[in-house]
């Protein structure tokens, strides 16, 4: 379980603040494929982050049991002068697990061909993406975080990665953002909906998408 107890977080830019989370208090279930819904500007890849420790709140703290990817699609996971190969093998070390297994499969499942071994600031943003998300795969977490990644690559790709997300899902948990409503519904089990700051968690996927899409025709917030 992901536990929130009283946690906040506000951004300053220029005058300018935007809260996420303002005392929030709540559980992610463990054993479930999370669906984290809201609007531009809610927050949901911060959220993210603040899970992963990318992001530290202002207040409150964040319990995790278990361990978490990255957020796959964050593209701060990476060293931009390594090429996908070097980077891979990091990853391999800090996480424990065999290196040469990881790269077989990150090289075989990302289709890189030979990006794999050039340098990760020449990869465009869809590369990172497919890069992040067969690290990510090729580990096994108890966790996974994973933001808009799916939509990345043409018809066969996008298949290729719900297939095996679905397939972590057997043993793992997950939060997983999307504009796809389609995407959640094929991954997704349960969600979790922002909105000004505060979230509420639905059992019923369906209910949350309910939710979500009568915000989408609110005035937006502040």
């Amino acid at each position: 379980m992901i536990r929130f107890k009283n946690v906040s977080k506000t951004f300053h830019l220029k005058g300018n603040h935007k809260t996420i989370a303002r005392n929030m208090t709540m559980n992610f279930p463990s054993g479930k494929a999370i669906a984290l819904m809201g609007r531009n500007g809610t927050g949901k890849s911060s959220l993210l982050q603040m899970i992963a420790g990318a992001i530290q709140p202002d207040s409150g703290t964040i319990e995790i049991d278990g361990t978490v990817s990255w957020p796959v699609g964050f593209m701060g996971s990476f060293h931009r002068d390594m090429t996908g190969a070097q980077n891979t093998r990091f990853l391999a070390r800090i996480y424990g697990v065999d290196t040469e297994e990881l790269i077989d499969f990150v090289e075989d499942f990302s289709e890189l061909r030979g990006h794999f071994y050039q340098p990760v600031h020449t990869y465009s943003s869809g590369m990172r993406s497919r890069l992040g998300f067969a690290c990510s795969m090729g580990i096994h977490f108890d966790w996974y975080l994973v933001d808009e990644v799916t939509a990345v690559g043409d018809s066969a790709f996008k298949e290729k990665s719900t297939r095996i997300l679905k397939d972590r899902m057997e043993t793992s948990s997950a939060i997983f953002v999307s504009h796809s409503i389609g995407d959640i519904r094929r991954i997704c089990d349960t969600a979790i909906v922002l909105e000004k700051g505060s979230a509420r968690y639905y059992r019923d996927l369906e209910e949350g998408i309910e939710r979500h899409e009568r915000n989408m025709l609110m005035e937006r917030p502040d």
